[in-house]
């Protein structure tokens, strides 16, 4: 074939590949800009299991702006759905433009008694060996590439099992996640080597007798699998020596709630730990309280408020 025909050819490929490229752009925008506010519940295979999850989007939502992702992982023996009315987060998450994903854990039933593989606990999830971290890597890439996400504005927060989650998502997924927040879980991940700097908040309350505050063997526990947990000061330490932090922290103290601040962290990270005097294992502030999970003396919206405030002042 003469040079001129096969130069041709390649010139008239090259500008149909252009022309698909554009054209497949032009269609994710316009599936972008038509998703309306509201909640969702969607899925993905991933280790040849089909996982699940809720997506909330916010008002704010449309399809121009990039915003910031929240993932709210359940605690044990939860779900997806039991996440979002304890947390009540969609609401705060509407004032502030957060879209947030709820997703399930695994379980010998689809969206009941769930839990998370973070190695030492809980649960199914445990026995099962479930991939979890590369699913919510791979649930993370799914909504950037279907949703305006902000990729430098990718959080992560959760309680008990799914606190302990937190941090084996930090751990693991450093590149991707800007911000943690743990609500009474431990860092027990361990091979927690992360490449990055975390931003990572911490709340916990000190009579907590399914993670202890101090560690330990859990005094109440509804998993089989035995286990001794490590004290908090053992992730405030993790954090903010891997951050770069200040040695000494800022403290303050209001009405049994005290706040330690650890600043001067790497690329503007920063590790903060709230005790609550006398706080059971619960999401604090809760208005879902539930009573054997022992006392929560924080105000409504505590647990939200905070660790949305926080996600907000820290980007990738």
């Amino acid at each position: 074939m003469p040079l001129g025909k096969s130069v041709f050819r390649l010139a008239i490929h090259a500008t149909l590949l252009a022309l698909l490229v554009v054209c497949l752009s032009q269609y994710q925008a316009r599936a972008q800009s038509n998703i309306k506010p509201g909640d969702y519940e969607d899925s993905l295979t991933h280790g040849g299991r089909t996982r699940t999850y809720v997506i909330h989007i916010p008002p704010a939502y449309d399809g121009v702006k990039n915003l910031p992702l929240v993932i709210l992982l359940h605690g044990g023996a939860g779900n997806a759905n039991i996440a979002m009315r304890m947390s009540n987060m969609n609401a705060k998450a509407d004032k502030m433009g957060f879209v947030v994903v709820y997703p399930n854990g695994t379980g010998r039933f689809e969206k009941r008694l769930l839990t998370w593989n973070v190695g030492n606990c809980c649960g199914y999830a445990l026995d099962a060996k479930s991939d979890d971290v590369g699913f919510i890597r791979e649930l993370i890439e799914k909504l950037e590439n279907e949703l305006k996400i902000n990729s430098k504005r990718v959080y992560v927060t959760g309680i008990s099992n799914g606190g302990m989650m937190s941090y084996a998502l930090a751990c693991e997924l450093s590149d991707k996640i800007a911000a943690i927040g743990v609500v009474s879980g431990a860092l027990d991940y361990e091979k927690c080597q992360p490449k990055e700097p975390v931003s990572v908040l911490i709340i916990h309350g000190t009579d907590d007798e399914h993670v202890l505050y101090n560690g330990g063997k859990p005094k109440k526990s509804a998993d089989w699998h035995p286990r001794v947990d490590k004290p908090v000061s053992y992730a405030v330490s993790f954090w903010t020596k891997h951050d770069g932090c200040a040695d000494k922290p800022t403290r303050e103290e209001n009405g049994g709630i005290i706040k330690e601040t650890y600043s001067g962290c790497k690329d503007g990270t920063e590790v903060i730990l709230y005790t609550i005097k006398g706080g059971g294992h619960t999401w604090f502030g809760s208005e879902r309280k539930i009573r054997f999970l022992g006392e929560d003396p924080t105000p409504n919206g505590f647990a939200t408020d905070t660790i949305l405030d926080f996600f907000k002042n820290h980007t990738k």
